[in-house]
């Protein structure tokens, strides 16, 4: 399993350094020396981080398998994905990545089950639970206000019983 943790932007420099602008908010833990990334899409093999500063407002990374500009050039736009396994978590308890999301069962604070998330959206103010239920998707904002429990072990997510929040656009009423 592998997760999006940032996307490689113009070259720095004339030594292969690249800015990436950060899509994780572990980028200590992501961009530490010796971690491992892969470039998607790319022919290229894996990378691995030698080195990594903030310049400004962006973060700045060096890869072993990059020395020189040409070869920092040739990843711009690229997707950088690290792995993770099935059972590590985010060193945050409140953060969880989209696979531990999809497919869990969604109940309503009253107890009804409603729903099955189906993805993730990530959105500019918040993220966004999709819900698939026997009316169509529900769009759930994933706040604690409305989404009080993840329990990865029962395999639910709690959401508040709100008038409207539980149904989809689509129904009369």
């Amino acid at each position: 399993m592998e997760v999006v943790v940032g996307r490689v932007g113009r070259a720095h420099g004339v030594r292969g350094e690249v800015s990436v602008e950060v899509r994780t908010d572990e980028p200590g833990r992501r961009f530490a020396p010796g971690s491992t990334l892969r470039p998607e899409p790319g022919s290229r093999g894996a990378l691995i981080v030698v080195a990594a500063r903030t310049h400004g407002t962006r973060l700045l990374v060096t890869f072993e398998q990059v020395s020189d500009r040409t070869a920092a050039e040739s990843l711009s736009g690229a997707m950088l994905l690290a792995p993770v396994d099935e059972a590590s978590r985010p060193d945050d308890p409140e953060e969880f990545y989209d696979h531990q999301l999809v497919g869990l069962v969604v109940r309503a604070t009253n107890g009804d089950a409603v729903g099955a998330v189906s993805r993730v959206m990530h959105l500019p103010a918040q993220d966004v639970l999709v819900v698939a239920c026997d009316a169509g998707d529900v769009l759930v904002p994933f706040v604690a206000e409305l989404v009080p429990s993840v329990d990865l072990v029962a395999g639910e997510v709690l959401v508040a019983n709100l008038p409207g929040l539980l149904t989809s656009g689509s129904e009369d009423g």
